[in-house]
């Protein structure tokens, strides 16, 4: 059965376009307790790195494996987001990873054009068949760097990666350039609690926060249970995933991970196959 929250006008813009927004995923109640989560968290606290622009501002992240009892990991549980990755994937899926990415004031970094699947792939993952949903924890815009995302770019496929400048991999530029001349750049404007499912090959980046608001949010990313690595690396094999009922984020209220923190990563360096420089 179809459990899908999206409707099939929705259904029909994510495959056209390659990614559809769902205002109000998470209610008010909801969206703050995700924000107070991130927020106050000592787990996301001890295990923020900072990924540098090229022009060497951050943007503060925290990333984590597996999605745990806390009330965030439980939003990833949630039938809301997991029935309707599985609808948009074709059958079972897994948690992949979670990741919080935070633009403070005036001095967030930029992320260059890139898609997902540009680094997943080189994680063993044979198929494109993975996707993120990313949710506003605070009220993204234009000002303080919402995502940009390039309208229907999933349906070019995957393109090579690599280093552009600073620590972060772009997508390679020269086709990105030509993609722009073609393809619609639409920036996701998002209030708190809304949410944006994408595709793993849509190409998408943001701008600095040159505004006096932060701008926080947080992504949820799937693989299909078909698609497990076939090789180890930092993100994990198959692992079922036990979901739960979208009451349970109220239920839990502001939930703590629990344990040692071991799913969380320390940092994150770029792969070997990543490593290598593409000029833009």
């Amino acid at each position: 059965m179809n459990r899908s929250i999206l409707t099939p006008e929705q259904r029909a813009a994510y495959d056209r376009d390659g990614y559809v927004m769902v205002r109000g995923l998470f209610d008010p109640e909801e969206a703050k307790l995700l924000q107070q989560a991130m927020e106050t968290d000592p787990q996301v606290r001890e295990h923020f790195y900072n990924r540098k622009d090229a022009q060497g501002l951050a943007t503060r992240m925290a990333l984590w494996n597996h999605p745990g009892d806390s009330v965030y990991g439980l939003a990833a549980r949630s039938h809301r987001i997991v029935d309707t990755m599985e609808s948009l994937l074709g059958g079972e899926v897994y948690h992949y990873h979670s990741k919080l990415t935070a633009k403070e004031p005036f001095e967030g970094g930029a992320w260059e054009w890139h898609q997902d699947y540009g680094y997943w792939y080189n994680n063993g993952c044979l198929f494109p068949l993975m996707a993120s949903v990313m949710v506003a924890l605070d009220k993204c815009t234009k000002e303080n760097g919402c995502l940009q995302v390039l309208r229907a770019s999933h349906l070019m496929g995957r393109i090579d990666h690599g280093v552009i400048q600073g620590s972060q991999v772009g997508a390679e530029p020269t086709r990105v350039e030509q993609a722009l001349k073609h393809l619609e750049t639409v920036y996701a404007e998002m209030e708190p609690g809304d949410g944006l499912f994408f595709h793993c090959n849509t190409l998408h980046r943001s701008d600095q926060n040159r505004s006096p608001n932060r701008r926080w949010k947080v992504l949820f990313c799937y693989n299909a249970a078909r698609n497990s690595p076939y090789i180890e690396h930092h993100h994990p094999f198959y692992t079922p995933l036990e979901k739960v009922s979208d009451a349970a984020i109220k239920e839990a209220g502001l939930k703590f991970a629990s344990g040692s923190g071991d799913t969380f990563l320390k940092t994150f360096v770029n792969p070997p196959e990543l490593k290598k420089t593409i000029e833009l």
